[in-house]
This record gives C-alpha cells, structure tokens and sequence, in this order.
C-alpha cells in the first residue's frame, strides 16, 4: 500500500472528488433510465416469446454476460457466508419481479405497472428498517403509508373497484424485488455491487438454462424487431448492465443523493409507454405517480 505525505493528501482529495461526485451521479442516472425502459422492452418482449421463455432466456443471456466478465476479470468465488443472501438476490432480483411483472403485463398496460411498482423504494426501506432492526421515524411512516394509499387507490379504481390478477402479481413482484434489494444492498457493502448481481446470474444458470429449453419447447416465438430488442434490453441492459452502473454510482455519491434519482423512474417509465407503444395515459396515471414520488421524497428526508 502507497502512502501519502500529508502535505499532498488534502491536495489530491480536492482535485479528484468533484470528478468523481459527478461521474458517479452520471452512471446512477444511466441506471435508472435503464431501468425505466424495463416494462416497456418486457411489452415488446412479449409480442414474440411467452412469458416464461422471455424470462427464462433473459436470465440465461445475463447471466452469460455476467459469468464472461467475472472470468475475464478472474474475479474469485465468494465466500461460503454470503451464498444465502445471493440466493435471496437471485430469487428476488433475477426470477421473482421478472417473471411476476412479465405475467402481471400480459394483461396491465406499462404505465399502470409503473405506477405500482413505484412504491418500490418505499417497499425496500421497509424492509430495509426490517432487516437492520432500525426504527424510523413516524414521518418516515406517515409519508409511506400515504404512498402505499395513493397506489392501492389507483389500482382499484383503475380496475373497476377491486384488485386484478396483474395488481396481485405486482405487488408480489414488489416485495421480493424490495428483499432482493435489500440483501444486495447489504452484500455491497462487502463485495462491489456488480459481483453481487453478476454472481446471482450466475447461480441461477443451472435453473435457467433448462427452464428456457422447456419454456421454448412449450411456448411459441415469433423474432420480430419488437421481440429481439426487448429480449436483449431486458437481459443485458435492464438485468446486467443497467444495475452495474446503478451500483457504481450509488458506491460513489451514496444511496441517499442516488435514491433521489430513481425518484423519476416511475414518470420516465409513463413517458417510454407513450413513446414506444402508444399508450394512452388516464390522467390518474402521472398524478399517482407524482404523488409517490412526493411520499419517496419524504422518506428519504425522513431516514435522514
């Protein structure tokens, strides 16, 4: 290890940090753009692939992605004690919300989707509290439980008074995406959050290459532009490179600032449904969504 003279370390801090703040808030953002065009290529996805196939080969194709970087960059096996809480990744991140709002938008439209799983922040540090026995505040509470009513409330009137199968499959695909989160968000704090996803990936791939030789045994596939493009974002843009970069960042300029980004995650995703795929937004649509958006914001002041 290299040790500095006290004289240049103050120096050197001060030329290298501002970059570094900025960069890193460069790379949270591309994350959540990214990741707001999840739904969407999932839409497209689905005009070819069924929906266990396109889950399936998305994972297998991330997964092959992420297991060529961690053998170019010969990154060692982790240790023994964090396989669990890869696992809780793997079935969170890699298998449950993807496939739970692959099933869920074979019937919802893009921006009802987004609007629901934006209460996944609010999900997360829920059980995020859960996990770190930390004990928020009542406006952290207050603020999470307005923004779970606003949701709730639009996914009931949205669907005529009750709940739907999609709306069931959504809020499910909240709380394992919000545990997956959470133990990643744990895991990163000992190993850089890219080798947390990448080696979830990659622990998956003895169930995902089968599921997909059967899944497309069973399932019709139709390659159209549409389908390709949106296999290929949700695999390597959306599932791999996406969180790479959201991770780097959050290493770089914290999870608070960081999280303040992916407040427009939900309103990006609206913004892609119409572009996209012509969706024709209620006006409940963006005013749900912002009103989220406010209780996220709220929270994050509130823990701190």
């Amino acid at each position: 290890m290299r040790i500095q003279s006290s004289a240049t370390a103050p120096t050197r801090i001060a030329v290298d940090s501002p970059p570094t703040a900025a960069f890193g808030t460069l790379q949270a953002a591309l994350g959540v753009v990214a990741f707001s065009l999840t739904f969407p290529a999932t839409a497209w996805g689905l005009e070819g692939f069924g929906p266990w196939s396109l889950v399936a080969v998305r994972s297998v194709l991330a997964a092959l992605i992420a297991g060529g970087c961690l053998l170019a960059l010969r990154v060692p096996l982790p240790a023994r004690s964090h396989w669990p809480g890869l696992a809780v990744v793997a079935l969170g991140v890699v298998f449950g919300f993807p496939l739970l709002t692959t099933l869920a938008l074979r019937t919802s439209t893009t921006a009802h989707a987004a609007v629901v799983v934006g209460l996944l922040p609010l999900t997360t540090a829920l059980l995020s509290a859960l996990r770190v026995g930390a004990r928020p505040s009542r406006t952290f509470w207050a603020a999470a439980l307005a923004g779970a009513a606003a949701v709730l409330a639009f996914t009931v009137t949205q669907s005529g008074g009750a709940v739907s199968t999609a709306d069931l499959y959504l809020f499910a695909a909240l709380l394992v995406c919000a545990a997956g989160y959470t133990e990643g968000g744990r895991l990163a704090r000992v190993m850089p959050g890219w080798q947390v996803i990448g080696w979830a990936l990659v622990l998956c791939l003895p169930l995902s290459l089968p599921a997909a030789a059967v899944a497309l045994a069973y399932e019709p596939v139709a390659l159209t532009a549409h389908s390709v493009t949106g296999l290929l974002w949700v695999a390597a843009g959306s599932q791999f490179l996406g969180l790479v970069v959201w991770y780097r960042g959050m290493a770089a300029v914290g999870i608070p600032k960081a999280s303040q980004l992916q407040l427009a995650q939900p309103l990006l995703t609206l913004v892609w449904s119409v572009l996209l795929l012509g969706e024709h937004l209620t006006v409940a649509a963006p005013l749900t969504a912002a009103a989220v958006l406010v209780c996220i914001a709220v929270t994050q002041r509130a823990r701190g």
